[in-house]
């Protein structure tokens, strides 16, 4: 008879070995390389192209002395007036003076004057705006009424003033300038910074301690970044064309001394005689302002946008190149093509979801060869710890997943459609039609800016045809099907107005506004308490039954599991590794995963049966690019031996209809293991029966 005992974590030739997921990652080298090739400056080509000319002008510009073909004062009165020649590549002006040599010497103080403005105007605006938003109401005011009067006055009447007081003392004058413009600039940041100080972070710090200062330091300005960085851009390309402009009507460096303005201005007075005068300084100026405003936008990108509400075109390109690899990879008629799957069910076959080279199979993988059915009138639940690509797997079944992510292989079979290969004209049909979604956060599906009524019955109108009248009868009785007793006076509110359970409610009948086959939950319960959380089960309950349609529930929670699914596919980085009926799996489960997630439920242990101490899992699901070869979960499994090493297939289990991907499933089950509670040592000593003398034991084998 074999002791009921857990076994140690791995045999000995793995304890000095390193596994799968400690290898090197192939291409590791490379990481750097890559990562700054993603930045937001170098991927925008106009950005690139910014700061090469940047970089060019300024070089040039420092080293002047040391090669420039003539001095600024040199004149050559056998070419005066002359276009390109050997001698004088960009020409010569009025006096004969070469015009390449006078762009370039101007290049430095053009460009060092304006960032005087910028330093001083984005500088002083960022302080007033971060001390307007976190000094209260009292300084936000006296600030206010400041820059109001600063906005009031006639910058170029002030600018002229102060030249004709100090003369032409270029560096005072920009900083002038720099001091009137950071007025606007406060009144662009101010708001954003005001969002800032009202963010639940902020009030964490304030209750460690934080002072004013450091909370403006640490969270506040770190969020303007984004902003500063636009709006120095622009103030950069500003004060060039304002310092040029000064120096076109007389007001620029004392002459000798070039300027682009002067230069400019002097050219404008042989615009018929030399119009190619124009052409060097103007083409130069222009391609400076142009390259800053180009560096500003690429800067100015939020960095997690990876999600936008309307893709580029290149994802738009990058999505059909997939989808049309997607559906020359399908398979033939008879032989799990998209006709075969019986009407009303989901059908997933070998679904892979990747980032990168999407439809190429180049890109870092989020999920893997995933398969799963939920027939008609059935609710299947996707489990696993955040990470494990659940949400990423139902998104995929709308079409929606983000901007530079999309389906890589494997197909989504849904009435004689394979979903995977759908185009985007042809999922406009299918969502919320066919396939609904109901969102993790209802504030996602509801508009501050409309009331609930206008949403649902434009919602209804548009996806019905229904006329107004009749969509807003249509909206009551789902207001009342989803158990809002007061729905007349609900459609008159904003979504900001109701409850967080009410919202979620609503949000519920606004997926069931279209009346779909297939409703597609994404943890509909994770952020109510648990009465409402129950009411909102109930609810998916009833109308599943009423309805006859299909639900696919994503959630961390075992008790919902329990609570309303048919059917469970749980989840562990990108694939899944057991599938099957919900009551065969929660009572015997067969993989390590699941056996470890119901021994860290404490709803799963009850009365006699509740540990002192609930189970752990020990590390973390392995980022994308770590996954090893092998399977995932052997680096955290308690059972894990040599055998785990290599790749892992979903088979079917021993007993049942379900799918498991574990080599030890069936001598997991026969040895009735449990997942310990605590670290399992190298090698634990256990009796092996209670008659036996008191010093016999037997150190525990590896299942391998």
């Amino acid at each position: 008879m074999i002791p009921t005992v857990s076994p140690a974590p791995a045999d000995a030739d793995q304890a000095g070995s390193t596994t799968a997921a400690g290898a090197s990652v192939p291409g590791a080298g490379k990481a750097a390389p890559t990562r700054l090739s993603r930045h937001r400056l170098l991927s925008s080509p106009g950005a690139v192209a910014g700061l090469l000319w940047l970089a060019v002008v300024v070089t040039a510009s420092l080293t002047a002395p040391l090669w420039l073909p003539f001095k600024t004062e040199d004149q050559d009165f056998t070419a005066v007036l002359s276009g390109p020649t050997a001698a004088h590549w960009l020409g010569t002006d009025e006096l004969g003076r070469d015009i390449l040599s006078r762009i370039f010497a101007a290049a430095a103080g053009t460009l060092g004057t304006s960032m005087i403005t910028v330093i001083v105007g984005v500088g002083l605006g960022t302080v007033l705006a971060m001390a307007a938003a976190g000094a209260g109401e009292r300084t936000e005011a006296v600030i206010n009424r400041i820059t109001e009067i600063m906005m009031s006055l006639p910058g170029t009447v002030i600018i002229l003033a102060v030249i004709g007081a100090v003369g032409t003392n270029i560096p005072m004058v920009m900083a002038i300038l720099g001091i009137l413009m950071s007025a606007g600039i406060y009144r662009v940041i101010l708001g954003q910074a005001k969002s800032l100080q009202s963010q639940l972070y902020v009030d964490a710090a304030k209750v460690d301690g934080v002072g004013p200062l450091g909370i403006s330091v640490r969270h506040v300005l770190p969020g303007l970044a984004n902003t500063i960085v636009v709006q120095a851009a622009l103030i950069f390309a500003v004060g060039m064309l304002i310092q040029a402009g000064l120096a076109f009507i007389g007001f620029g460096p004392p002459i000798p001394q070039p300027s682009w303005g002067g230069m400019i201005q002097g050219a404008s007075q042989h615009v018929y005689d030399a119009p190619w005068m124009m052409v060097p300084t103007g083409a130069v100026l222009a391609l400076t302002v142009l390259s800053a405003n180009a560096i500003g936008n690429a800067l100015g990108k939020a960095p997690n946008a990876a999600a936008p509400h309307l893709p580029s075109a290149a994802a738009r390109r990058q999505r059909a190149r997939a989808v049309a690899a997607i559906a020359a990879a399908a398979p033939a008629p008879g032989d799990g093509a998209p006709g075969d799957a019986p009407k009303g069910t989901l059908s997933v076959r070998s679904l892979s979801v990747g980032v990168g080279n999407a439809g190429t199979g180049n890109g870092v993988r989020l999920v893997t060869d995933v398969s799963f059915d939920v027939e008609q009138g059935t609710v299947l639940g996707l489990v696993g710890e955040s990470g494990c690509g659940k949400t990423m797997t139902a998104l995929s079944l709308l079409g929606l997943l983000p901007s530079g992510v999309s389906v890589t292989g494997g197909q989504i079979l849904w009435n004689g459609k394979n979903l995977a290969a759908a185009t985007d004209k042809e999922m406009e049909g299918i969502r919320g039609r066919d396939i609904a979604l109901i969102s993790q956060e209802p504030m996602r599906a509801l508009d501050p800016m409309f009331t609930v009524g206008y949403q649902l019955t434009a919602t209804i109108r548009r996806l019905r045809g229904l006329g107004k009248a009749e969509a807003r009868k249509e909206a009551l009785a789902l207001l009342e099907k989803v158990g809002i007793v007061d729905a007349a006076r609900i459609l008159k509110t904003y979504p900001h107005q109701i409850s967080g359970g009410m919202a979620q409610r609503v949000a519920i009948a606004l997926a069931l506004s279209g009346q779909p086959k297939l409703l597609v939950a994404d943890e509909p319960t994770t952020a109510l308490d648990v009465t409402v959380q129950a009411e909102i089960l109930s609810l998916l309950r009833a109308l599943v039954k009423d309805t006859g349609m299909s639900v696919v529930m994503v959630t961390h929670d075992l008790g919902v599991v329990a609570d309303i699914c048919d059917q469970v596919a749980v989840m562990y980085a990108g694939q899944v590794v057991e599938n099957g009926k919900t009551q065969a799996i929660l009572d015997n489960p067969r993989h390590p995963y699941t056996l470890a997630l119901l021994a860290a439920d404490p709803h799963a242990n009850h009365g006699d049966a509740m540990p002192e101490r609930l189970a752990t899992i020990q590390g973390q699901v392995p980022q994308p690019k770590d996954w090893p070869s092998g399977c995932r979960f052997a680096a955290r499994c308690q059972f894990a031996g040599s055998a785990c090493t290599e790749p892992v297939p979903l088979l079917a289990s021993g007993t049942g209809d379900g799918l498991v991907r574990c080599v030890k499933a069936d001598q997991l089950a026969v040895e009735g293991m449990d997942w310990l509670a605590t670290d399992v040592p190298a090698a634990r000593l256990l009796p092996v029966s209670p008659v036996a003398p008191t010093n016999t034991t037997i150190v525990e084998k590896d299942l391998a």
